[in-house]
């Protein structure tokens, strides 16, 4: 009896390791994932078996379905440039006239702007977060969506479980006895209702009354909203217009997937309040296509004059790398600007390698020197965008993200300008690894798609 209870383990355990290979080869992971997944189950099959469960994943229709955007959205009087109908064709929403939009450059900014689209709130605020932190920042917000609840608004509130691991769980507490509705986007007791581990919700969003926007590369705490010039870096945002029509459908896609779906009716459509042409792009397991990442691949390909990109980690995909190296080679001013030194050492591990191969294609790479540069930005000749993807496989192929793609003048001159500001402060001289340094980093490039 004992050996054929060895044998039905021994059968059991190889038939697991064999799906989960055959699952690592799916069509929509790339080679190097695929790689690393073999090569870590083939080793410690008794670790990378149930690793592989809650990480392993990618798409998810049954557990995220695609985001219900507008059918009818609100077009701009003239046609927008071409690559806007390349990320509308491959499933982000169409681009819209008539916003409004103001970014925020610093700390201050972006407090004083989130302040007022809290303030203005009047009759509800729908709310995603990645990191909702356990200082001060975080614990003024939630007393501020207390103060609002009194005032008769109905706020809801998403957090997600795994990036704000360390949330100021008594203020959250208060905050539901105080009328609050509150969410965790994927907690660990919840992963077979909605997916797996390594499927992140990385948005950040308040809309107040279904017209105003804060969103961006920015969560909510000190680092963010707090911090002293220059120690933390990062670009968020305030808009208004048609575009927030399409933020009112990822929150009710979002908001669903983690509970009921909003009892309100679909809110009726933005009026027009400026003269920004935006686009919403999404990525993520609830859209069937990766959108953002595709876009990117084709928009640098067309590019003329300049790439210029900011991201706090950078390990591209192998599409985006060939497209920057592409570019770079065609004459194309393609620049790189990172932390010098950022807040994942393992992703400052991974990219080594990819740093010194794209630069001898004549790739730059601007290191910013007096602190963490966390923005999520890029100009594409007379293009901009900025949003909450990092430059990287996680963001573009696993987390849930948006970015807004600016397509006006006056939004592509702002972040220009914010780009020449930072510049000054970076070195451009590329580190010079020793034999150690250069076989972990391998390492770590390996696994970046586990990362």
């Amino acid at each position: 009896m004992y050996y054929l209870f060895e044998h039905f383990l021994v059968v059991l355990g190889v038939l697991a390791v064999a799906s989960a290979m055959v699952l690592a080869l799916q069509p929509r992971r790339t080679p190097q994932s695929s790689a690393a997944w073999i090569l870590f189950i083939i080793m410690v099959p008794y670790v990378a078996v149930p690793v592989f469960l809650v990480l392993g994943f990618r798409k998810s229709g049954r557990s995220f379905p695609a985001i219900r955007f507008s059918p009818h959205p609100a077009l701009p009087e003239t046609e927008p440039p071409p690559l806007a109908h390349i990320f509308d064709s491959l499933g982000a929403p169409p681009a819209v006239g008539g916003n409004r939009i103001h970014l925020h450059e610093t700390p201050a900014d972006a407090r004083a702007g989130l302040d007022e689209v809290i303030a203005g709130a009047r009759d509800r605020l729908d709310i995603l977060l990645y990191v909702l932190a356990r200082d001060e920042s975080g614990l003024r917000f939630l007393d501020q969506l207390k103060r609002k609840l009194h005032e008769g608004v109905k706020v809801r509130l998403s957090v997600d479980w795994l990036g704000s691991h360390t949330r100021p769980r008594r203020a959250l507490r208060a905050f539901v006895e105080a009328g609050g509705e509150l969410r965790y986007f994927s907690p660990l007791d919840h992963l077979t209702d909605t997916a797996h581990l390594n499927l992140r919700n990385h948005r950040k969003m308040v809309i107040a009354d279904c017209a105003r926007v804060w969103a961006g590369g920015r969560n909510v705490g000190d680092d963010y909203l707090a911090s002293p010039p220059g120690k933390w870096v990062d670009l968020s945002f305030t808009a208004e217009g048609p575009v927030i029509d399409s933020f009112n459908a990822v929150f009710a896609s979002d908001w669903e997937v983690a509970g009921d779906p909003l009892p309100e009716p679909v809110p009726p459509p933005v009026a027009p309040a400026g003269e920004a042409l935006l686009q919403l792009v999404p990525a993520g397991p609830d859209e069937p296509q990766d959108v953002l990442h595709d876009g990117l691949v084709a928009a640098i390909y067309r590019a003329k004059k300049r790439v210029w990109i900011a991201t706090p980690y950078f390990v591209p995909t192998d599409p985006l790398a060939q497209a920057l190296a592409t570019a770079a080679r065609s004459g194309v001013d393609v620049r790189i600007l990172l932390p010098l030194k950022s807040n994942q050492w393992t992703t400052d591990l991974a990219r080594g390698p990819y740093i010194r191969a794209l630069a001898r294609t004549g790739v730059g790479f601007h290191f910013f020197r007096p602190g963490m540069m966390h923005a999520k930005a890029g100009l594409i000749d007379e293009a901009c965008w900025i949003g909450s993807a990092n430059f990287d496989v996680r963001s573009m192929l696993l987390n849930f993200e948006l970015a807004v793609m600016a397509w006006d003048p006056a939004t592509t001159t702002a972040i220009s300008r914010w780009f020449d500001r930072l510049l000054p402060d970076c070195d451009t001289s590329l580190p010079r690894p020793g034999f150690f340094r250069r076989l972990i980093e391998g390492v770590f490039r390996l696994g970046a798609p586990i990362l």
